[in-house]
């Protein structure tokens, strides 16, 4: 990671070279399936991002908040977010430095989802036990091109007293909607500090409707069908455009595509459940 990590002060009476922090490093995590915009700005790669709301997010507060990927937080919340971050600046916790985070755009890549239980995993590079984890989600007719508000959100659950990994996965229950919305969540540390996390993963619900209660394919194959059972199609890359029923190899293993989209760093099979299934 590029960090600024040293500013030097010079002291007149003793003329002694002292190297301080040019800022705090409590960086510690953010979503990666959804991955939030920060990491899929931080995967597209800060000096050259890929996206068109990530070259706006980047033009707009510069490259640094994306090789401090992990650290959307503040130091000294103990729960007062809806005090400390106002209407609009949600995503980028009320903090300058990442405000292009809060840019309110339709175009933001989103995962696709659908209603139904959902695997969400949470990347922590430092994880921190005696956590609280809550999750919201926009509420239905919420306009992505509008400010982000506190009364947009929709709480879906809240997980007390974890203990998380580097990767830690939980179940949530994604309610009825339709099109594009705002998987959000606060990551607030209980024990010994009062610091909070947060993150804005978007999400696409496409025309919405009722879920499937047999999510998984049953592909039916005729006799005159010469391969009802697909072969692997190559080993798992990023940046690729999968679609249902495409199968890849990764780690040893075979993976079926179950949702469509674009791979990014960090939608690697294992990781992201919505997306592959093991066959």
């Amino acid at each position: 990671m590029r960090k600024r990590t040293f500013a030097a002060a010079v002291t007149a009476a003793t003329g002694v070279l002292v190297l301080l922090p040019a800022s705090a490093a409590h960086a510690h995590g953010t979503m990666s399936n959804p991955p939030s915009r920060v990491y899929v700005c931080k995967n597209e790669g800060p000096e050259t991002p890929q996206s068109e709301a990530c070259k706006a997010a980047v033009a707009a507060g510069g490259t640094q908040a994306f090789y401090d990927w992990n650290e959307v937080s503040l130091l000294e919340a103990g729960g007062r977010h809806r005090e400390l971050i106002p209407d609009g600046r949600l995503c980028s916790a009320g903090r300058d430095k990442y405000r292009g985070l809060d840019l309110q755009r339709a175009d933001w890549p989103a995962t696709p989802v659908r209603p139904g239980d959902f695997t969400i995993t949470y990347h922590a590079t430092a994880p921190h036990a005696n956590s609280d984890f809550e999750f919201y989600i926009t509420r239905e007719g919420w306009n992505p091109t509008m400010p982000l508000k506190w009364s947009d959100l929709v709480h879906i659950k809240t997980f007390t007293n974890q203990n998380p990994t580097t990767f830690t996965n939980w179940t949530i229950t994604l309610p009825q909607r339709t099109g594009r919305h705002i998987l959000y969540s606060i990551w607030q540390r209980v024990v010994g500090s009062n610091e909070a996390f947060y993150t804005c993963s978007d999400i696409d619900f496409g025309g919405g409707g009722t879920p499937d209660p047999d999510p998984e394919p049953e592909p039916s194959p005729t006799p005159t069908d010469p391969d009802p059972d697909p072969q692997p199609g190559g080993s798992w890359s990023p940046n690729h455009a999968y679609a249902v029923g495409d199968r890849v190899t990764y780690g040893g293993a075979t993976y079926e595509c179950i949702q469509a989209h674009t791979s990014l760093t960090g939608w690697e099979p294992p990781n992201v459940p919505a997306l592959w299934k093991r066959v």
